[in-house]
């Protein structure tokens, strides 16, 4: 399978229905799935060498219960249908880093839940699928 498809996966609803759309798609178009999950980080720059060491210790913790609790159900699910999929856990902005994934392992199209977040909210902050409407090198599809 050339063809690679990367959900964006956070463990809500929305995005359990962006899996299951992924998966019909996959299956359609023989096409293999990436489950991503990504951790909002905002780097520091001023930070004693203190700081940085006790600051990656909390990110290796973070990273490893995300990937616990968040990839490990839906990997498992996935595997138990027979499909084919890998996943990438990255700290980062999320549009920008499921870009990078996109970017990185050659997949033709990226698939996220859409959230409820108020439009005033929206406006202010911005939206992950605006961002990727945007940016993305690759058809995004938005799942309800």
């Amino acid at each position: 399978m050339n063809k690679k498809i990367v959900v964006g996966y956070d463990g809500s609803s929305a995005s359990d229905n962006a899996v299951d759309f992924a998966v019909n798609l996959a299956k359609a178009s023989q096409a293999g799935l990436v489950i991503a999950h990504v951790l909002e980080w905002s780097p520091y720059t001023f930070l004693t060498p203190n700081e940085i060491e006790e600051r990656h210790a909390r990110r290796t913790e973070e990273l490893e219960r995300a990937r616990k609790a968040v990839l490990d159900p839906v990997m498992q699910k996935l595997s138990s249908d027979g499909l084919e999929a890998t996943s990438e856990l990255r700290y980062g902005h999320i549009a920008e880093t499921l870009i990078k994934i996109a970017d990185e392992d050659g997949v033709e199209q990226i698939v996220i839940g859409r959230t409820g977040h108020s439009q005033l909210s929206t406006r202010v902050f911005g939206s992950v699928a605006g961002s990727l409407a945007q940016a993305a090198p690759v058809p995004v599809t938005i799942v309800p």
